[in-house]
């Protein structure tokens, strides 16, 4: 087998042994420089075998659809919204993370006479109505999970000031909060150094994962609200349980 051959499936192994890596993290396993990993990532993703990303690159598996992530544990998710709405008062400046958590709560603070950003279109879809003033960052849309991203995104988000961000999490653990994509979670961490407090929301079903891209420790974080009971996750950041079904 030619050489690059080996190591693109090599490339690939890592691929799935992570779920996702950065440009960056390959070249340092492989031992080639990052611009043959990036020519590697453009035949790999011609041929569909991965999704590339700013920055890095992941299984096309690894992150579900969107519209499956609509429903998945959505009494929780709704749980988690109602007490995250009791956090927000009239008048404050809010921005709200892409996903569908978020999306739960956007929908109850619609037409409040409050200031929001939302980083994907469905939530600002949700949000323009009644006294509630929206904000797009702008900046390029994600496909298929509506979310903004890139370089515009986080210049127009750096002139904000917000008093809440309540951040979305593909996964969370004792290592942090991660994300299946390097891009959103660039954007995550520009939100979350303009705002005063950052309330992770996260059902239990992401506690203990790992996703490629590292958005914060635990300890970066206000508040966690989730349907998990762990002494591990309550002895680094406050938590606030709800009762919900997954």
């Amino acid at each position: 087998m030619p050489l690059a051959s080996l190591r693109r499936q090599t490339l690939l192994d890592l691929l799935r042994s992570q779920g996702g890596m950065s440009t960056k993290e390959l070249a340092r396993r492989l031992g080639v420089s990052e611009a043959t990993v990036r020519r590697d990532l453009a035949a790999l993703a011609r041929q569909g075998l991965l999704l590339r990303e700013h920055g890095g690159a992941l299984l096309p598996e690894a992150e579900p659809p969107y519209a499956l992530k609509l429903e998945q544990h959505r009494p929780v998710k709704e749980a988690i919204a109602r007490r995250a709405r009791e956090l927000v008062p009239d008048g404050a400046t809010v921005i709200l993370d892409s996903g569908t958590t978020a999306l739960a709560l956007a929908r109850l603070l619609a037409g409040r006479p409050l200031r929001a950003v939302a980083l994907d279109l469905p939530i600002a879809q949700a949000l323009a109505q009644g006294e509630t003033e929206v904000l797009l960052p702008g900046g390029r849309v994600r496909n298929g999970f509506y979310s903004l991203v890139g370089s515009w995104t986080e210049e127009l988000l750096g002139q904000v000031r917000a008093d809440l961000f309540f951040l979305g999490a593909d996964a969370f653990g004792p290592e942090g909060v991660t994300n299946h994509t390097f891009e959103e979670a660039a954007v995550k961490r520009k939100a979350m150094a303009v705002s005063a407090r950052t309330v992770l929301l996260a059902d239990r079903s992401k506690w203990g994962k790992k996703a490629p891209a590292f958005v914060a420790p635990l300890e970066a974080l206000s508040l966690v609200i989730t349907d998990l009971e762990d002494p591990a996750l309550k002895a680094r950041v406050p938590v606030e349980v709800v009762r919900g079904t997954l």
